[in-house]
């Protein structure tokens, strides 16, 4: 029981809880977007968006126990760090949705929707990775 309530308490632990968390809610808005417009951009810019809102209060308050104080300058620091994750979202969506989706399309009949939702997951395992270490050293300091 002891090592279960360690397990609870660690920092990565609820991280990993957190990222999870987050890149389900990305990924149900992320497709709803996408399923209403079909604009590949749009829908992952959006979802982005929304989702650095919700990993940050996620993060500054249950994963790091953060103080209110100074909470503006830590939302400041995680937005912008998460935009460089944005960035690589972008990118592997302009990719491999947009200009190639025959790279992924040739596994899965051609299907866009199940090419974007792939797309999704590989951004979404590389950035929740990249976020954790800008986090941990350079935003959520103790």
């Amino acid at each position: 029981m002891k090592y279960f309530n360690n397990v609870l308490k660690n920092d990565l632990f609820k991280y990993l809880i957190a990222g999870i968390l987050t890149t389900i809610f990305y990924f149900l808005t992320r497709k709803l977007i996408f399923s209403l417009s079909h604009h590949v951009i749009t829908s992952t810019i959006f979802a982005n968006g929304l989702a650095i809102l919700a990993a940050f209060a996620l993060n500054d308050i249950w994963v790091f126990a953060q103080e209110r104080k100074g909470w503006l300058a830590r939302l400041i620091k995680f937005f912008i760090a998460r935009l460089s994750s944005m960035g690589i979202d972008v990118f592997l969506s302009f990719f491999l949705v947009d200009k190639f989706p025959e790279i992924i399309g040739q596994f899965v009949n051609h299907n866009i929707d199940t090419v974007d939702s792939i797309v999704a997951l590989i951004g979404q395992v590389l950035i929740v990775i990249t976020n954790y270490v800008i986090s941990k050293f350079l935003i959520f300091k103790k």
